[in-house]
């Protein structure tokens, strides 16, 4: 049997963790969050859960990850309540990013119900993806899920940033199209 930790031993692996963590989900959301007060106040709240889950009996396994997806889930949160809009609302815009289908997927903390829901669009969002051709795909993925800049991918791939602007875009009307009965549900 192994003696349970002690408050100043969770602090210290509190510490090394925000250490070890803070430059890159700082990144993470600067790249997602153009303004740095909210970028700011995401990465305080994402820490602040950190401590407050962190002393709870069940233990985080993997504090990165864990990180990450709540600050995810911050900047969704962020953007849902600045710009709540209805699918069929959001109108063919040279500018996605403002049209992110996962900035519509109900918060996992908003209760079981809003959980379920999440799970089902989820999982017909990852159908859907499925039945998109290989090359739109990707470049969804890579941007959307990612995080990867049309920038980064022009240069991975050698293919241009036009090119992989009009794959996302066919995917992201592809995926509107597909989901709009569900999101209508």
């Amino acid at each position: 049997m192994t003696a349970p930790i002690t408050t100043s031993e969770q602090d210290q692996d509190i510490t090394a963790t925000v250490l070890r963590e803070r430059s890159r989900l700082w990144h993470f959301i600067r790249r997602r969050v153009a303004d740095q007060t909210d970028a700011d106040d995401i990465m305080q709240d994402v820490f602040y859960e950190f401590t407050q889950a962190y002393h709870l009996p069940e233990p985080i396994e993997q504090a990165s990850a864990w990180l990450f997806r709540v600050a995810r889930n911050r900047i969704i949160d962020r953007f849902r309540k600045k710009k709540e809009v209805a699918l069929e609302e959001m109108g063919a815009s040279d500018e996605d990013e403002e049209c992110r289908l996962d900035l519509m997927l109900p918060s996992p903390d908003a209760g079981p119900e809003a959980a379920y829901t999440r799970a089902l669009l989820l999982e017909e969002l990852q159908l859907a993806l499925d039945e998109l051709p290989a090359n739109q795909r990707d470049v969804f993925v890579a941007h959307e899920l990612d995080g990867v800049s049309f920038k980064e991918m022009a240069a991975q791939t050698g293919v241009s940033i036009n090119t992989l602007l009009a794959r996302k875009r066919y995917a992201v009307l592809y995926l509107r199209q597909r989901l709009q009965a569900m999101y209508e549900e």
